[in-house]
């Protein structure tokens, strides 16, 4: 999860396009802080831990919804959505066809738990649904956690793009250069998440991608939530980034991090 965090952490000064489209900046800025992404990412671990590899699709779209209104209502001023705030808020529990990309920045550790990619898939879809179940929205689940299961089993780059194109049909054709001058910011899967796998696709190395990421501008803290994830399964995360993510998180979080890290994680 630390790629995830770390890129929600990273990217949070430069969301709503406050950048300069550059990959010189300083990685831990005064206003580097987690977000309702690094919240709903944890919240997600959670829930799939305490659900158990092998549980069904109810009960873990049960563990997901408690998991996410309890971690949700714990950092109520994370900067969600206001379709999201307002469903943390509700009794009832029923998805609102969202196709905004907060499927995709909170799916990490459904590419890391399981040892298909069918079942990664599967549970990925599951994450979506909760609330995200415009097909756009649980593309974009699906997509991120393949990427993750993929690049952690050995997968190459050119492996992994061939995958996302027959898979899912993002337009990946474009380079980061092209991209760019005109993109802005943008909430939707459809067009976050290729542009995330397109600076994963790019970057040389963990650090890289996440420049890379940022630099793009749009909706930063999520993009580069998203590519950092990915980062990680294929480079890891140096120790100091690490360090420097704990020192930013608070103790609950840490806590699930540490057993996510040491006891659900299927490494390499």
């Amino acid at each position: 999860m630390y790629g995830a965090i770390l890129g929600d952490i990273i990217g949070s000064p430069f969301e709503f396009d406050r950048g300069n489209k550059s990959k010189e900046f300083v990685l831990f800025s005064h206003g580097a802080k987690f977000t309702d992404d690094t919240v709903m990412t944890v919240a997600v671990a959670d829930a799939l831990m305490n659900a158990g590899l092998d549980a069904g699709e109810d009960k873990i779209k049960d563990n997901l919804i408690l998991s996410m209104k309890k971690w949700g209502k714990a950092y109520l001023n994370a900067g969600y959505g206001a379709k999201f705030f307002w469903w943390l808020q509700k009794k009832e529990s029923k998805p609102y066809g969202s196709y905004g990309n907060g499927s995709a920045m909170r799916v990490s550790a459904a590419g890391w738990l399981y040892d298909t990619l069918e079942r990664t898939r599967e549970v990925a879809r599951y994450t979506a649904e909760v609330t995200h179940n415009h097909p756009e929205g649980i593309k974009g689940a699906e997509s991120v956690a393949s990427v993750i299961f993929l690049a952690r089993t050995g997968s190459s780059k050119a492996e992994i793009k061939q995958y996302v194109k027959s898979q899912f049909g993002y337009d990946l054709s474009r380079t980061c250069d092209e991209i760019r001058p005109e993109y802005r910011h943008n909430e939707s899967c459809q067009k976050t998440v290729p542009e995330a796998i397109t600076a994963f696709l790019e970057g040389n190395h963990f650090e890289d991608v996440i420049r890379t990421a940022v630099s793009l501008g749009g909706d930063s803290d999520t993009l580069t939530c998203i590519a950092g994830a990915m980062a990680e399964a294929f480079y890891g995360v140096p120790d100091e980034m690490k360090a420097e993510c704990r020192n930013r998180l608070q103790a609950d979080m840490i806590e699930v991090v540490d057993r996510f890290e040491e006891e659900g994680c299927i490494k390499k």
